[in-house]
């Protein structure tokens, strides 16, 4: 089975497409090297997928090229412990470093722009 219709049937990548970009951009490992979207897997392959900032190490259980509920999905592969403890990790870190700017939408209002000048001026 190809790489980029597992990765896609395992509810790793939204469509098929996503998946195979991914895999030709060296996002995805198999067995840790470089694959293309063509490359073959079988059970007890290795798997190091990047999705952003977020890494998965998983075992492929399961092959399937029909995409299907994502609890379906899940039985398809087998996280790492440390992958979980990791991906945990990075989580809680970003609940604790919330970007300031992220709560500001648009334009200041007008009590806000007030302040700006007040804070300027002095």
């Amino acid at each position: 089975m190809r790489i980029d219709k597992w990765l896609w049937a395992a509810r790793f990548y939204k469509t098929r497409s996503l998946a195979q970009q991914a895999v030709e951009g060296g996002k995805v490992t198999l067995n840790q090297d470089r694959a293309k979207p063509s490359k073959e897997l079988k059970p007890g392959d290795a798997l190091v997928i990047r999705i952003g900032t977020i890494e998965w190490a998983v075992t492929v259980k399961q092959l399937s090229d029909k995409r299907g509920p994502a609890a379906v999905a899940r039985l398809l592969y087998e996280e790492s412990a440390e992958s979980q403890a990791k991906r945990a990790e990075q989580a809680a870190l970003r609940k604790l470093n919330v970007e300031p700017s992220a709560e500001r939408h648009g334009r200041p209002t007008k009590r806000e722009r007030r302040q700006l000048e007040r804070w300027r001026d002095s």
